[in-house]
C-alpha cells in the first residue's frame, strides 16, 4: 500500500477558514431565515468589481486567442516579459529592482508555501505570532516541525510574540534563527512595521546569514507616507530578504488569480558542506518544474493595474476599502473596544469583551447580530482575546455591521 507523508497528520484538524465556512454553513442550514442578511467580514475576500481598465485588457487578451494569428499557447514560466517590467519599473520604482528578479505566479499564498521546496531540513524557522495560518502548515506538512500543542504550537517553529505591548511587531530573537517569516502591513493584526524597526530585522538577517521571507500583499493600504511599502527600502535587504506581493487585494484579483515573488541576485543560500547557491537560480528551476506560468489573460489585466487608468481606480479601490476600516474602527472604539490596525491595512483587531474568547466572540457575532468575523486563535495562541473584522465589503455592509455592533455590545 502506498505510504502517505505522516506530517499531514499532525496538523490541526481543519484549516481556520474552512473551519470557519462549516460553522457559517451549519448557522445557515439552521436559520434560514437570516441567510439573506448574513454580513461576511471573515475571510479577506475582496468584494468590489474589478477595475474596468483590468476588464478591457482581459477582454482583449482573449479575444487575441481567439484568433490563429495572435493566438498565444505556453507562455514563459517566470511570467511575460511586458508584466515583469510593469511591475519593476512601478511597484519597485528606484529601488534598482529588475524584470529578471521578478517571477509571476497565481497568488502570493502559493508562493509562501512553494518557497520550502527550495530550502533543506535543519533550518530554524521563526514565525511571528498571531501568524497567517499558511506560514505555519506548509511547514508542518513539509516536515519542518514537530507535533503541535494544544495551543497549535509546533515543536521546532520559532514563536515570536506579537502582542499590544510591542505594536504587534515582534522583538528581535536572542536566538540565531535561519528564515523568518515577516507580514507588513500585517494580516490579521492589521499593524505596519517602521522603517527602524524592519532595519533592524534586516540587520540581524545579514549578521546570522538569514532569510527574510517579507509578504507585503498589503502594501498598497499603506496610508503612512513614513511606512515602508517594500522591504528593499532597507539598506541591505536585497542581501537577505525575498519579497511576496498580490494584485488579489489591491486589484482585486482574489477570482482572477495572480501575484509575483522578487529575488534578487544578490540572495544566497547555502549547501550541506558551505557552498553559497543562488536562491534565484533554485527558484527558476522549481517554476520552470512545476509552474506553468499564470494565463496570458491574467497577466494582461495585471500589467493594466500600472496603466494611468489602472492606477487611478486602484486607488479609488483602496480608498473604499481603507474607508470602511475608518468606519469599523470608529464603531469598536465608541463600544470601549481596545482597537488595532486599520490604518494602514484593512483589517481591524479587536479585543474581546471581557470573559469571552475568540471563538465565544465568533458564535456570539454570529448567531445574536448575524455577521461573520474571524476568531483571533486561529492564527495562534497569541491571537486569542482577539477578533478580526475585514474591511473588505460594500460601504452599506459595513455601515449595517457597526449598528449590529453597537446594538450587540
Amino acid at each position: 500500500m502506498a505510504r502517505i507523508n505522516d506530517n499531514f497528520l499532525k496538523l490541526k484538524a481543519g484549516y481556520l477558514f474552512p473551519e470557519i465556512g462549516r460553522r457559517v454553513a451549519a448557522y445557515t442550514e439552521a436559520n434560514s431565515d437570516k441567510a439573506a442578511t448574513l454580513i461576511r467580514c471573515g475571510i479577506g475576500d475582496v468584494t468590489e468589481a474589478l477595475p474596468k481598465s483590468v476588464q478591457e485588457a482581459m477582454h482583449k487578451a482573449v479575444d487575441e486567442l481567439g484568433c490563429r494569428d495572435t493566438f498565444r499557447g505556453y507562455g514563459p514560466e517566470q511570467g511575460y516579459g511586458f508584466l515583469r517590467e510593469a511591475i519593476a519599473d512601478n511597484a519597485f520604482a528606484g529601488l534598482d529592482i529588475s524584470a529578471d528578479d521578478i517571477f509571476v505566479s497565481d497568488g502570493s499564498k502559493c508562493d509562501t508555501g512553494n518557497i520550502l521546496d527550495i530550502f533543506g531540513k535543519g533550518n530554524t524557522i521563526a514565525v511571528t505570532d498571531p501568524v497567517y495560518p499558511v506560514y505555519v502548515d506548509t511547514n508542518v506538512m513539509i516536515g519542518n516541525t514537530g507535533e503541535g500543542d494544544e495551543d497549535g504550537r509546533y515543536e521546532g517553529l520559532v514563536y515570536l510574540a506579537c502582542t499590544a505591548e510591542n505594536d504587534f511587531v515582534p522583538a528581535i530573537p536572542k536566538e540565531k534563527v535561519d528564515i523568518i517569516y515577516l507580514c507588513y502591513p500585517n494580516n490579521p493584526t492589521g499593524a505596519s512595521a517602521t522603517r527602524e524597526q524592519l532595519q533592524a530585522w534586516v540587520d540581524y538577517a545579514l549578521k546570522n546569514d538569514a532569510i527574510i521571507l517579507y509578504d507585503a500583499a498589503y502594501e498598497a493600504f499603506i496610508q503612512d507616507a513614513d511606512v515602508p511599502k517594500s522591504i528593499y527600502e532597507i539598506e541591505g535587504a536585497k542581501e537577505c530578504a525575498l519579497e511576496f506581493r498580490s494584485f488579489s487585494k489591491n486589484g482585486g484579483f482574489t477570482g482572477v488569480r495572480c501575484g509575483y515573488i522578487v529575488i534578487p541576485d544578490t540572495v544566497f543560500g547555502t549547501t550541506a558542506t558551505g557552498k553559497k547557491i543562488s536562491i534565484k537560480q533554485l527558484w527558476s528551476r522549481r517554476t520552470s518544474t512545476k509552474f506553468n506560468g499564470a494565463s496570458y489573460p491574467v497577466q494582461r489585466g495585471a500589467e493594466a493595474v500600472f496603466s494611468d487608468a489602472g492606477k487611478a481606480e486602484v486607488a479609488a479601490l483602496v480608498e473604499h476599502y481603507m474607508g470602511n476600516a475608518a468606519l469599523l474602527r470608529t464603531a469598536c472604539t465608541e463600544l470601549g473596544l481596545k482597537v488595532f490596525g486599520g490604518e494602514n491595512a484593512p483589517y481591524v483587531w479587536v479585543a474581546c469583551p471581557e470573559g469571552l474568547t475568540s471563538w465565544d466572540m465568533f458564535d456570539k457575532m454570529l448567531s445574536e447580530a448575524n455577521v461573520v468575523i474571524t476568531p483571533g486563535s486561529g492564527f495562534g495562541a497569541a491571537g486569542e482575546g482577539y477578533f478580526r473584522i475585514s474591511a473588505f465589503n460594500s460601504r452599506a455592509n459595513v455601515e449595517e455591521v457597526c449598528k449590529r455592533l453597537k446594538a450587540l455590545l
